[in-house]
């Protein structure tokens, strides 16, 4: 099973990517994380991504369906994949359709997790992190601690990220209502966007996923 979860960022993507993965057994393939793995295991692909990185400059789409292209070949990729924050544009769509038509699957379904724009400002200005280990907190619903170091690695400092400032949160906002959000008439056209209310709890929004991906399952004959 092949699903995109579509959202601004902010939305949820991630952390209900995360679930997906250990409930439905298949990867989470998301651009920065395989993007990250090519760069460390030195592949042609990634040496290739760092010279336009190490230029300041964005890595060309071809770049990066090179390496999507390499992670579906993967043998955990055999059952399927959620893909998290990719196709970010149309050409990018009709590019991954054709990588996945070249190894005989097919996408499944697209989810688009709807949150208002005041709303997901609201969550990222709230969130910090451990400049450490990475571990995210929110001042509002899961607060660190007033003082000291990060309580899971115990060593880093917890700290306000400078995209989750207000004024670039809105930039990475209208940035992907003018680029991403033309991928719901893309994939409606296609008859596989559904839309998922993401303003709630995680664990609602997480129930309301599974009940949509289980029904796809039960409907193609999956299991």
């Amino acid at each position: 099973m092949n699903v995109i979860l579509l959202g601004a960022p902010g939305s949820g993507k991630g952390t209900q990517a995360q679930q997906l993965v250990e409930k439905y057994s298949i990867p989470q393939i998301s651009t920065g994380d395989i993007l990250r793995k090519a760069l460390k295991d030195g592949t042609d692909l990634g040496k290739e991504a760092k010279k336009f990185m190490e230029a300041g400059q964005l890595v060309p789409d071809e770049v990066i369906l090179g390496i999507i292209a390499e992670r579906l070949q993967q043998n955990d990729c055999k059952k399927g994949a959620i893909f998290d924050g990719f196709p970010r544009t149309i050409q990018q769509a009709d590019a991954l359709n054709a990588i996945l038509n070249k190894i005989g699957s097919q996408l499944d379904l697209t989810v688009s997790l709807e949150v208002p724009d005041e709303k997901i400002i609201k969550r990222l200005t709230s969130r910090r992190v451990c400049n450490n280990c990475g571990a995210v907190f929110n001042t509002v619903s899961n607060p660190p601690p007033a003082e000291g170091n990060c309580p899971s690695c115990k060593t880093g400092q917890i700290i306000q990220r400078s995209d989750d400032q207000e004024s670039t949160i809105r930039s990475r906002l209208d940035v992907y209502h003018r680029q991403t959000k033309p991928l719901q008439d893309y994939y409606s056209g296609r008859g596989v966007l559904r839309m998922v209310d993401g303003d709630g709890s995680p664990q609602d929004i997480y129930t309301k996923l599974c009940r949509l991906l289980d029904d796809h399952l039960k409907e193609s004959g999956g299991n």
